[in-house]
């Protein structure tokens, strides 16, 4: 059996089979990227947060979450390669993967290293051609985008009691600072999502605050009690996908960032989150 030796986003080399037969992903937004590349038979497991694309992913073995991975079920399907992510992942349940299969690691805080990131799968998998396409495409949609004008100050907010928030050093604040929001939370505390009071967030006077749909579902009855909470401040609810899947997704998100301009600059404050 011919193997590589690549190296991952995280600086560790492995030994990966040439072409990969049987593969485990661990992580959402990779997940739909390798189905995007056109791996649907190679894909054995994913996680019970893997939902697009939704008819390739109803038939696969789920094997845990990207937090509380199911061991047992993964060594019945004898992986050949596992994709997961710094982040999304836990390094405890990483390293004991990494003990008997090849496990590959994103590490992705900006739209070059989530490009790098794709062009890499397609190389390890052997949709090179095909994840080259991909990125450029990214790149060149990415390059279109209008920055919002004038600048809003934005508050991103990922879960409610506590608030927390996406500070710098996120993907998250990457895909803020594309559209020219500024991230009035970006130097904010120690960690990446710091707790946040409300105190706090009428010091830090956002225009706006973003609640997203993940990791906590946000939707219309927190947007009106947010909305009463901080009269002076617009709360919209916004599809976390767009801001945060670093994969394939990235193909919509431009299109979805210039509408939300848009409805931004046009008063409407319901933002544009779909139902679920």
């Amino acid at each position: 059996m011919a193997m590589n030796k690549v190296t991952d986003q995280m600086g560790r080399t492995l030994l990966v089979r040439q072409r990969p037969l049987r593969i485990v992903s661990l992580v959402p937004s990779q997940t739909e990227l390798l189905f995007d590349l056109g791996l649907e038979s190679e894909i054995v497991g994913l996680t019970e947060f893997c939902i697009h694309p939704a008819a390739q992913v109803a038939g696969k073995q789920r094997v845990g979450g990207p937090k509380k991975f199911r061991f047992d079920v993964i060594a019945r399907l004898q992986p050949d390669l596992i994709f997961g992510n710094k982040e999304e992942n836990y390094r405890e349940g990483i390293l004991q993967l990494a003990e008997s299969y090849p496990v590959w690691m994103s590490d992705i805080l900006t739209l070059a290293d989530a490009c790098a990131m794709i062009r890499q799968v397609g190389g390890l998998v052997g949709k090179g051609d095909r994840a080259l396409a991909l990125a450029e495409q990214i790149e060149s949609a990415f390059a279109r985008l209008e920055i919002c004008s004038p600048p809003l100050r934005v508050g991103y907010f990922i879960w409610q009691n506590p608030y927390l928030v996406a500070a710098a050093n996120t993907f998250i604040h990457e895909m803020l600072t594309r559209c020219g929001f500024i991230n009035v939370f970006a130097g904010y505390g120690n960690g990446r999502y710091p707790e946040v009071t409300a105190e706090q967030i009428r010091a830090a006077r956002p225009d706006i605050i973003f609640l997203s749909s993940e990791p906590f579902p946000f939707r219309e009855k927190q947007r009106q009690l947010v909305a009463e909470q901080f009269p002076e401040t617009a709360v919209h609810l916004v599809d976390g996908e767009m801001f945060s899947w670093y994969g394939s997704r990235l193909l919509l998100a431009v299109d979805y960032f210039q509408q939300l301009q848009n409805k931004l600059h046009s008063g409407d404050n319901m933002g544009d989150c779909p139902p679920r």
